[in-house]
Formats: C-alpha cells, sequence, structure tokens
C-alpha cells in the first residue's frame, strides 16, 4: 500500500544534463493514507550485473500493457527484427507483476525493456546507472509522445473529469505514466484530488482498469490513448477528456550490457520502420505507443516527469 507524502522542494534544474540527473535521481484496492512512507526502500548499488548463465541470449522485458499474451505477441517480432540486424540472440522475459520490469532489469535477469517514462525515472532513483535510456517510441504523428485517457462505461452519466468528485476511480499501476501519473494530474487540474474520490485502485495494468470499470466496480479509470481509441471506436467505453502530450516509452537497458551490443540495438531500433520496409513482419504494432518506431530521448521530457513524480511522492528524496 503506497502513501501520500508532502511535496518536498523542487531542486533548480541543471545546464548540465549529466549532473542534472544527478540531483534527479539520488537523493489500491489499495487505498493511501496519510503516512509519510516511502514507495520504494532507498538502495544505493548501482547494478547487479548480467546474469550469465545464458550469456549468449539477451533478455527482454516490458511493462504490463494490454493481455499478457497479446503483449509477447506483439513484441516477439521486434526481437525477430533485432537478432536478424544485430546478430544476437533474443528472448521475451515475462514479468508477472508492472514493478517486476525495472527490478529485473537493474538486476541483469533482463538486458532490454520497454518501459514508461515513470518507470525509468523511478528506477533511475532506485537503481542509479543500473538502468538508462536507449530510445524513445514515436507514435502515428510522428512525435515522441503519447497521452492519457480518463474515460467511463458507455452507459455512464457521467460527463466529465468534474463529475468524478466522490466517484470511485481505476488506474493501472502505481508507477505507469499513462495509467496513474497522467490521469492523476489531470484530476487534479479539475479540483480533484485522491481524498476527493469515494474510493480508488490500483489494477495494474491498463487492460485490468478497463475491465474494473466495464465490470462496475469504479466509475471512470485512466488508460492510455491507443488502447482507449479502439475501445471507443468499438463503443466500449466513453472517453471524457484527453491529456496534455507527455513523453512517450522508452527501450531502457542494464548499464553492465556491453557498449558494442547497445550501440548495435540502438542502431537497429533507430532504423526500424513498421509502417513501411518492417511493417509486413509485425502484429499489431500500431496498438502500441511506438507505431512509427523509434528515436533518440529528449531528457527535458523525462525532467518533467521527474518533478511530477516528486510531486506525488514517486520520487523518495
Amino acid at each position: 500500500m503506497s502513501s501520500v507524502i508532502h511535496i518536498k522542494t523542487l531542486f533548480r534544474f541543471s545546464m548540465v544534463f549529466p549532473f542534472f540527473f544527478f540531483l534527479i535521481f539520488s537523493g489500491c484496492s489499495q487505498k493511501e493514507n496519510p503516512k509519510k512512507v516511502s514507495l520504494y526502500k532507498r538502495t544505493y548499488e548501482t547494478h547487479r550485473g548480467i546474469d550469465n548463465t545464458q550469456k549468449d541470449i539477451l533478455q527482454f522485458g516490458f511493462d504490463l500493457r494490454l493481455d499478457p499474451k497479446e503483449d509477447v505477441r506483439i513484441y516477439t517480432p521486434l526481437l525477430k527484427y533485432l537478432e536478424k540486424t544485430t546478430g544476437k540472440r533474443f528472448r521475451i522475459k515475462f514479468n508477472e507483476k508492472y514493478e517486476d520490469t525495472i527490478e529485473n532489469l537493474s538486476n541483469g535477469v533482463t538486458h532490454f525493456a520497454a518501459i514508461g517514462p515513470l518507470s525509468y525515472v523511478i528506477g533511475r532513483e532506485k537503481y542509479g546507472y543500473g538502468i538508462k535510456y536507449l530510445v524513445s517510441g514515436v507514435n502515428k504523428e510522428g512525435d515522441p509522445k503519447y497521452r492519457a485517457v480518463i474515460f467511463a462505461s458507455p452507459e455512464s452519466a457521467l460527463g466529465n473529469i468534474k463529475d468524478l468528485n466522490g466517484k470511485c476511480f481505476a488506474f493501472g499501476s502505481r508507477i505507469s505514466t499513462q495509467g496513474h501519473l497522467i490521469p492523476r494530474k489531470m484530476l487534479e487540474d479539475e479540483g480533484i484530488t485522491l481524498k476527493d474520490l469515494s474510493d480508488y485502485v490500483y489494477t495494474g495494468s491498463h487492460i485490468n482498469a478497463v475491465k474494473s470499470v466495464l465490470n462496475g466496480e469504479c466509475d471512470a479509470g485512466g488508460i492510455q490513448d491507443t488502447l482507449a481509441a479502439r475501445l471507443a471506436e468499438k463503443g466500449t467505453i466513453k472517453i471524457l477528456k484527453i491529456s496534455k502530450p507527455f513523453p512517450s516509452s522508452l527501450i531502457a537497458y542494464n548499464g553492465a550490457v556491453e557498449n558494442e551490443i547497445v550501440e548495435a540495438v540502438r542502431s537497429s531500433l533507430l532504423d526500424f520502420h513498421p509502417m513501411t520496409t518492417h511493417k509486413d513482419m509485425l502484429v499489431d504494432w500500431d496498438k502500441t505507443e511506438m507505431a512509427l518506431g523509434f528515436t533518440r530521448v529528449n531528457e527535458n521530457e523525462l525532467y518533467k516527469v521527474a518533478v511530477l513524480a516528486r510531486k506525488y511522492g514517486l520520487l523518495t528524496k
């Protein structure tokens, strides 16, 4: 059970990015109580290295998005592409919990992973340079951004976010950018804090948040824009509001991965063209936040996520 903690004074943004990140990252149904307890126990080790029991296989993890089988089906062709272009072997490492993705990436259980920016900034604070970013996803509009959506069931009488005062809200994972951080900011922008809700739950994934609302467990929820658009088109959900753009998901890697491998994977991902050259080898890639492939990461955008995460007590120091 996570806790609400007071907002701490934000540090000044450094003009030198390496020093800036040192400052950034150093230092229901779960109901939040007003105790001052950290979301994560602070650890000072940078990384625990790589699991060398299968040195020739690179393990790839991912944050939970859709149904696990569907996620695996989407990412498997990408790994086949990487095998072809890098000459390395890749395997998917399924994580049962959202939080396991950054845990396994830091510990070397996985070498690469697709994670949201909130997962990244939390992971960097907890594990230091045990986790590093590689590339950022590019959406259908050609922008390395994505949005969150607050939705309700089609039969709901709710008309806008203000109507959610005194209602139950379904978030995704606590460390999800689109499933928690952005929807929480959207609620707050309309004057609704967690205390103003009758209840709220952390369901663990976007699809679980949808199920929670459609099953009548909560009145509304927050999910990723690509999933929301598909469901709204089918009439499965009703969209109440779409957020402003935030930085998209990343491909990150364990800091102990050999630089030669890192650069080979980075080059392959930057040369990945899912709408043209590599379209025929993919399965439902348009359901991801990376519909047009990948680009280099903008550290300024990660700073915005870190500031908001600190405000909501998701960063401990």
